[in-house]
């Protein structure tokens, strides 16, 4: 790899890596069609393998960002991680499988479809959760008070079909679960997305350690480029980290705070003023 390339993918890390952050998504979902259109050649699994380690280095550092915040539902993300680890694991493997063509394919589909559902639902509105719910209460660092009520038993469902579909393309799955933890099952956006980032870090993880022990990386060059975006995009996740607590404290204090007003309500957000 040249140095004009080292440089580059480097100051592209940093920018997907803060933009990752600030979403809760991870930057795989522009990561991997980036090195599908870079490397055509390129089998799949290779692919997959250096954009995971990229998304594990951003989720991770981001997690830590938000653990400074105290923006983190640990509970609900312990879950929804666990249910999606079977998944990551089998996605790994089963990438090598698909031929390069039909996973180019499958990921340009996945990913029209994500696109489609947020453009023909631009409002973000919340569905109403039903089912059994699981009511949550925690205090960030800022002193505003989140009260909500999401059903978690689906959310471990959905999780573990993420979980596979993001590994087996490499995405991460915060482009998926972001959406589904906001829209579908209730949660504050600014939970869903630091919550996103704990479950990306512990499934990206895994997928990674799965492609290493399974021979994903075929060459020095491979390793090389997932060091270059892991370690930029680790940077860039700080930023992005930061700079999504700034857009979160510059909402009016109606919004600072969440609280689900019955057992069958989405969260309704009400004035709470932040510790002095």
């Amino acid at each position: 790899m040249s140095a004009t390339a080292a440089i580059l993918f480097g100051l592209f890390g940093v920018a997907v890596g803060a933009f990752g952050t600030m979403v809760g998504a991870g930057g795989g979902f522009i990561l991997t069609p980036l090195l599908l259109i870079i490397y055509p050649h390129t089998p799949a699994a290779t692919i997959t393998s250096i954009s995971l380690v990229a998304v594990f280095a951003n989720a991770g550092s981001g997690s830590v960002a938000y653990a400074r915040q105290r923006r983190i539902d640990y509970r609900s993300a312990t879950l929804l991680a666990a249910a999606a680890l079977p998944g990551s694991i089998l996605g790994a493997l089963a990438v090598g499988l698909i031929p390069r063509r039909a996973f180019d394919a499958l990921t340009a589909l996945v990913l029209l479809s994500m696109a489609a559902w947020l453009v023909f639902d631009p409002s973000g509105r919340p569905r109403t959760p039903g089912g059994r719910l699981t009511h949550r209460h925690f205090v960030d660092r800022a002193g505003h008070t989140f009260d909500y009520d999401v059903p978690l038993r689906r959310g471990v469902v959905y999780s573990a079909g993420v979980g596979f579909l993001s590994s087996l393309l490499g995405i991460g799955g915060g482009i998926i679960h972001v959406p589904l933890m906001a829209r579908a099952l209730g949660f504050p956006i600014h939970r869903a997305t630091a919550a996103s980032h704990f479950v990306l870090a512990i499934t990206s993880g895994t997928a990674s350690v799965t492609h290493l022990l399974n021979g994903s990386f075929a060459h020095a060059r491979d390793v090389v480029l997932a060091l270059i975006l892991g370690v930029t995009m680790a940077a860039g996740a700080q930023a992005g980290a930061r700079s999504g607590r700034a857009a979160s404290a510059a909402r009016p204090p109606r919004a600072s705070s969440c609280t689900a007003r019955s057992s069958r309500s989405s969260p309704r957000c009400s004035p709470s003023a932040p510790r002095p």
